[in-house]
């Protein structure tokens, strides 16, 4: 779903950056993080009970359990998911790849120890896994924004956080909800 409404912002950053609207380019993003925030606080609800929602709808209860334990360890992910999807799509408006490949390849390093760690070392299992997942993703998002912040390459587009961001929602959920539609 995150994946889908930040898709929006494929063509509303690749336009405010093409027509040098830097201000627009960062407000377009914030405006998105703080969408998918929202949107992450009833799916993380959801995920909650999806243990119990899986039994409810006829499977195993015993894998059930599993798949509702393992998801609750993601949900720290999902909110680190809202941050990336928009910061990646905030990046690739100004062709940054580069920096998205050092911090993808920095956190699959650092990801693949964590995980082993997490999951056999600690007796967590396949929820130190879920567990490893999420802290890989808060990790990338760290660099990503790291990256912004400190990078003369971001000079122009890097603009403070503003109650600008709150208007327009209707505009970027207009966009947003079909192609998030359209990729689920």
């Amino acid at each position: 779903m995150q994946i889908g409404m930040a898709s929006a912002l494929e063509t509303l950053c690749g336009q405010a950056y093409g027509a040098k609207q830097y201000h627009t380019l960062g407000v377009h993003t914030y405006r998105a993080i703080l969408t998918l925030l929202v949107v992450c606080i009833p799916l993380s609800l959801l995920w909650v009970f999806m243990g119990k929602i899986l039994v409810l709808i006829g499977q195993d209860p015993l894998i059930s359990h599993g798949a509702g334990r393992y998801i609750v360890w993601l949900i720290p992910g999902l909110f680190a998911n809202a941050l990336i999807q928009p910061i990646t799509k905030f990046l690739q408006s100004q062709s940054l790849i580069m920096p998205m490949l050092v911090a993808s390849v920095a956190t699959l390093v650092f990801h693949i120890p964590l995980c082993w760690l997490m999951v056999f070392k600690t007796g967590l299992g396949y929820t130190g896994a879920a567990l490893s997942i999420s802290i890989s993703y808060w990790l990338n998002v760290a660099m990503l924004v790291a990256y912004i912040l400190l990078s003369s390459s971001c000079k122009e587009t890097r603009t403070p956080p503003t109650i600008e961001a709150f208007k327009g929602l209707d505009g970027f959920l207009r966009l947003a909800l079909p192609s998030a539609l359209m990729i689920w």
